[in-house]
């Protein structure tokens, strides 16, 4: 072979290499992009800038018609107009709400998705249904308190008891035989009533309806003596003398009843029974999507209008971070576990 030929060859030869090293270090550097693109976090999930971009569904875990539902679309609305996407109320009942809530673990945690928070499905619920099927502090995304709703002790006109002190005291010397009417077993208004016994130490005779409506006309009708009611339901007929109220259960007195005292003033030290209102987004949302949602919500607590109407509903606004809604879940759950379990209450 020729001197030229070989030369030839060996240039040829000396190509192949530098372009098989060429497509060796572009592949790594394929792989290596590729590799960066796990380890990365997602950028688009991190900064949702286009987020909401369609419609939102508010998941209201009770029928349509009652305080919690007129709350929450209520909510849905106004924040609706200060996120400019419609947020579309989807009223699911069933098992004090547990049904829904379970449900809602199940939901895709991109923010279309929402659960209306109440305290007699998250912090009561767990403890009070053995198959509730979720976990308050792990299976939501607290997203901010909407507020707060206290319950008002009433008794009928002819019961001539005039606080929570002196209804201890007729308590304690007739124990069992006073009565008290709620809205079903483990609803806020029985667990109002076994806090009272809980703490006060007097024995009480539970009665359990099934809703609001009935408890109400038996108490109106004399049949049962007092009851743990929410505000809004019986302050016409407090004002018109049907009923007499003796105490709101909240730590402070209510914007709607001023004039009542709380039952820790008038005989119970420390004891409070508000319903909690909130707003959750499934485990897993990214938290530039929850902190959108914060603010929005916030903004809307901020309207003179949506405070107007919520205090209407007997709610004061009670906006929070994050944080402290999961802290308040967190402290309710602990709560209400306790007197469910010390009563041994159990659902029907």
């Amino acid at each position: 072979m020729s001197t030229n030929s070989q030369s030839t060859d060996s240039r040829i030869a000396s190509r192949r290499t530098m372009t098989r090293r060429a497509a060796g270090r572009a592949c790594l550097g394929v792989v290596m992009a590729g590799l960066a693109c796990l380890v990365a976090p997602p950028i688009a999930a991190a900064q949702p800038q286009d987020y909401p971009n369609r419609p939102i569904t508010l998941v209201v875990p009770f029928p349509p018609g009652g305080s919690t539902s007129i709350v929450g679309r209520l909510v849905a609305d106004k924040m609706g107009e200060v996120l400019g996407q419609q947020i579309v109320v989807d009223n699911r009942g069933g098992a004090g709400g547990t049904v829904a809530a379970r449900a809602f673990t199940r939901a895709a945690p991109d923010g279309y998705t929402l659960l209306f928070g109440y305290s007699g499905t998250i912090a009561i619920g767990p403890s009070l249904y053995p198959a509730a099927g979720f976990d308050p502090r792990k299976d939501f995304a607290p997203i901010g308190m909407i507020g707060t709703a206290p319950a008002v002790l009433v008794v009928h006109p002819s019961f001539d008891i005039a606080s929570a002190g002196a209804l201890v005291a007729r308590a304690k010397e007739k124990p069992g035989q006073i009565a008290y009417g709620s809205a079903g077993v483990g609803t806020v208004t029985h667990i109002a009533g076994e806090l009272f016994v809980a703490m006060s130490g007097a024995k009480l005779t539970h009665v359990p309806y099934r809703g609001s409506g009935p408890v109400l006309n038996d108490l109106i009708g004399g049949h049962i003596k007092m009851s743990f009611t929410p505000i809004p339901a019986v302050h016409a007929m407090v004002q018109s003398g049907s009923l007499k109220a003796l105490a709101v259960t909240s730590a402070q007195r209510s914007s709607l009843m001023p004039s009542v005292p709380t039952v820790s003033e008038t005989g119970l030290p420390g004891y409070e029974v508000v319903l909690r209102y909130g707003l959750l987004a499934p485990a897993g949302t990214p938290r530039a999507i929850v902190d959108a949602l914060n603010k929005a919500l916030r903004t809307a607590l901020a309207s003179d209008d949506l405070k107007k109407r919520l205090a209407h509903e007997g709610a004061e606004v009670l906006p929070s971070s994050p944080e402290e809604y999961a802290a308040d879940i967190d402290r309710e759950e602990t709560k209400w576990s306790k007197v469910i379990r010390d009563a041994g209450i159990k659902a029907e």
